[in-house]
């Protein structure tokens, strides 16, 4: 979710200029509609085929972040393994289905959203530059969070569940179940809070460190990662896969410093299927760490009592 904040701040603001019409044809503002509607299109197909490649991998996350009790002593390939042996190969891709629903939408709102809030801190606060970019990227992705939560609340219940043990017979019946037992609408709104605190130390890093990457690569290796931008000649940018690679780091630190962020979230979106001892409903929490037993111990606290609710280990 965080890092469609930075990729939208990252992303062309602007379409290309349109190109002098033949007469009979549609004008500027046709071509416009058009390549925003192709930008759509081509985003969300994108997003659908990487999501459904990576599916795999993000059920077995799912089930180890919330301590699935069927897979909560194996790793990660040692899941990756067991799931097609007890569920089939068809399980490793459980809840997939509320994710394809839910890229389109999260792709138009997000898209729509930068172009306005981008518009309105130029205009209302003067700010412009990467930091308006940054600034519009990361609200954006918060609107698209919090307008498609509901389908990610769904499809994490999905993907928890297990052969033999469903609570769930599909993505309506999710929605039906979680409004009538959890409090209506706001029970598809567990988990939102660290989900939005995770965004921005994760805009804020990938930012950082992809800049660093980009500036110490042109400065002490020119030739050898740059060259000449295709816009200006004059101008030194980093070669397509270089870039790719400085995204890639970038990305995988930033989410390594807000991946807590993410285990919270997933354990109070499985709040109420969890085992008891392992619930996480409280909305307001204090993130400590400590070490124990060989492993650094993350703790989440309620402030008012300090009575621990939930731990993770980082290995």
């Amino acid at each position: 979710m965080a890092a469609a904040a930075a990729a939208a701040a990252l992303a062309p603001a602007e379409p290309p200029p349109a190109m002098p019409q033949a007469a009979g044809t549609g004008g500027p503002a046709a071509r416009r509609d058009f390549y925003w509607l192709r930008s759509f299109l081509a985003g969300g197909i994108a997003g659908c085929c990487a999501k459904t490649t990576v599916a795999p991998l993000d059920r077995v996350k799912v089930l180890l972040q919330a301590h699935n009790h069927h897979y909560r002593h194996l790793g990660v390939f040692s899941t990756l393994r067991a799931v097609p042996k007890k569920e089939g190969y068809l399980g490793l891709y459980k809840g997939n289905g509320a994710m394809m629903i839910r890229i389109f939408p999260y792709g138009a709102i997000q898209f729509m959203a930068f172009e306005q809030y981008k518009t309105l801190i130029t205009t209302k606060l003067g700010v412009s530059g990467h930091v308006h970019r940054l600034m519009a990227g990361s609200m954006a992705g918060m609107t698209a969070v919090i307008c498609t939560y509901p389908l990610d609340m769904v499809r994490v219940r999905l993907a928890f569940q297990v052969k033999g043990e469903h609570t769930y017979t599909g993505i309506i019946h999710a929605f039906k179940m979680i409004y009538a037992k959890e409090g209506g609408f706001l029970g598809f709104y567990r988990g939102l809070m660290p989900t939005i605190l995770g965004m921005a130390p994760y805009a804020g890093v990938s930012f950082f460190t992809f800049g660093t990457l980009k500036s110490v690569g042109l400065s002490y290796a020119p030739t050898l990662l740059g060259r000449p931008s295709s816009d200006n000649p004059n101008v030194l940018v980093l070669k397509t896969h270089i870039n790719l690679l400085c995204g890639g780091v970038a990305g995988a630190i930033a989410q390594t410093i807000s991946y807590p962020f993410d285990v919270t979230r997933r354990r109070m979106q499985l709040g109420t299927v969890l085992p008891e001892f392992e619930k996480c409903l409280c909305h307001h929490f204090i993130i400590l760490f400590q070490y124990h037993a060989g492993d650094y111990e993350v703790c989440l606290w309620t402030p008012w009592n300090s009575k621990r609710i939930i731990s993770w280990f980082i290995s």
